[in-house]
């Protein structure tokens, strides 16, 4: 990507909980229109990272920069209007709003694109929220909330999406149908950001990969070059 800049930039990140430091100088860029997974085994960062580019944990030193802008400190709520947004770990759907609900309370084009996913479009991505839009989230399967999750944040229409275990317990033909949708996303230019344990479907999806190991940047490199050096996999993940 030389000469052009990163839509998302996080140099030299440190950041923990208390006294108990988990980020030792984390470096990562994506680009405009690239998937991008993390990787790494569990308790290796790759969640605190998450927290820290999204401001929901404050990092203790470096800086994150989001459409040429710092973000670093940034209130939340401030970074999700500039266009990120977030499938968390565990979904968070809310419990007493339907379905409909969830898709339009936080409706937006952040990305200002003509071609927006509104009600109709995210309905059409996952029709099973379409024959359940009266139901509250807590009526809802884990597979039914992962996709709520997910056209819940397509409705702010974000320049960056980031999805923490994609597919994290979820029964395999629901696993593979979240699969099909972010390679549709893919096809739609959707700039991601992914963290799954699912290696094998990541090296199709992801144009990068970045492997975190105690905290620290261990690799990154494309597909084909994970693909090549199993013992990547062997050494860092567990695979």
């Amino acid at each position: 990507m030389i000469g052009s800049e990163a839509l998302l930039s996080a140099r030299g990140i440190e950041a923990g909980y208390g006294a108990s430091k988990v980020l030792f100088g984390v470096d990562l860029e994506i680009y405009a229109g690239q998937v991008v997974a993390l990787l790494g085994r569990n308790g290796m960062g790759k969640s605190t990272t998450i927290k820290t580019l999204t401001g929901t944990l404050a990092a203790q030193a470096g800086e994150v920069r989001f459409g040429g802008e710092k973000i670093t400190g940034s209130a939340v709520d401030r970074i999700a209007r500039m266009g990120i947004a977030i499938v968390p770990e565990g979904r968070h759907v809310f419990p007493n709003l339907t379905v409909r609900e969830h898709l339009v309370a936080f409706a937006d084009n952040r990305n200002g694109q003509r071609d927006a996913w509104d009600l109709e479009r995210i309905y059409d991505l996952f029709p099973r929220l379409k024959e359940r839009e009266r139901n509250l989230g807590n009526q809802l399967s884990g597979g039914e909330q992962q996709m709520l999750a997910i056209g819940r944040a397509l409705s702010t229409n974000p320049r960056l999406l980031i999805l923490d275990e994609a597919t994290e317990g979820l029964a395999p033909v629901i696993r593979e149908q979240i699969w099909q949708c972010l390679a549709l996303l893919k096809a739609a230019g959707q700039t991601t950001l992914v963290v799954d344990k699912y290696v094998n479907r990541l090296l199709k999806l992801a144009d990068r990969h970045v492997i975190l190991e105690r905290g620290r940047v261990a690799w990154q490199g494309s597909s084909a070059e994970l693909e090549a050096d199993r013992s990547l996999w062997s050494t860092y993940l567990g695979v």
